[in-house]
């Protein structure tokens, strides 16, 4: 794309996930319901504060053992949409194979900026470092996230208690985001598209695996390769992990599912 031949049209299009899928409706709907019917199975430890705004909230699957990994999955919408109880179903996947699941929630635009955001996703982590152990989460953290959580994967990764991460599906360049519907919430400014753009950052010598459906937009697709390649460039590890025919709704099949793709390469990371 020609970023600055197209109209507003064309670039609201670029980014808009819902639009570019025809059931993107009903495979939210579904992911929507199938959490709901976790979240009752596997009560006990939903809705932990971490914080002092109503979203500052998680949801903590623990496994058996104190010592097992544990992956913090992030929720997507775009910074201003959904919520962590929406993504629960998730856990199961890794929850099969014996690690620990942590599902945070936080603050949506336009009641919180992006920078505000970023601060409350390394606020979550600096909880569950101090508390995780008294609520059977103690091993090594594998921070993910799909959309907007991989982009907030991506600036968790400098946490000292993350040891790896998998981005799945997500915009690491902020700056087009300005140009299109997407800003009336966020009002990115000068600062937080150079300082929270990971594209622009120094990359983190931590193992982070990139993922995007190969029928993803054209935009998320060029990120994910992007940042894997300024990565690999830096001698950064990670794979960069295409996956086949899924589109950026459907690819979250991969990590909810037991031998789904993402479910192996996470347990890959530690």
């Amino acid at each position: 794309m020609n970023w600055g031949l197209l109209t507003q049209a064309e670039r609201d299009a670029a980014y808009n996930n819902m639009q570019a899928v025809a059931n993107s409706a009903a495979q939210n709907q579904a992911r929507n319901d199938a959490s709901a019917t976790y979240r009752q199975a596997h009560g006990g430890l939903l809705d932990i504060a971490y914080g002092p705004r109503p979203r500052n909230a998680f949801d903590l699957f623990p496994s058996d053992t104190l010592a097992a990994p544990c992956l913090v999955f992030i929720h997507g919408g775009y910074w201003q949409r959904n919520g962590r109880e929406n993504f629960a179903c998730l856990a199961a996947g890794m929850r099969a194979h014996g690690w620990s699941v942590a599902v945070p929630g936080y603050t949506l635009a336009p009641d919180a900026t992006l920078t505000e955001i970023v601060n409350e996703i390394h606020a979550s982590l600096d909880w569950l470092a101090a508390h995780g152990p008294t609520h059977g989460i103690g091993g090594p953290i594998v921070v993910s996230g799909w959309s907007a959580g991989a982009h907030l994967t991506a600036m968790a990764l400098s946490h000292p208690r993350v040891t790896a991460g998998l981005a799945i599906s997500g915009v690491f360049e902020l700056g087009p985001l300005r140009d299109t519907y997407l800003n009336g919430a966020l009002s990115l400014t000068d600062d937080e598209i150079a300082l929270l753009s990971p594209l622009r950052l120094p990359p983190v010598a931590k193992p982070m695996a990139i993922a995007y459906g190969t029928a993803e937009l054209p935009a998320l697709i060029a990120d994910s390769r992007a940042l894997h390649a300024a990565r690999a460039a830096a001698h950064a590890p990670g794979a960069l992990l295409p996956i086949a025919g899924a589109d950026h709704f459907s690819i979250l099949d991969a990590l909810r599912d037991a031998g789904g793709e993402l479910v192996h390469q996470a347990r890959l990371l530690v």
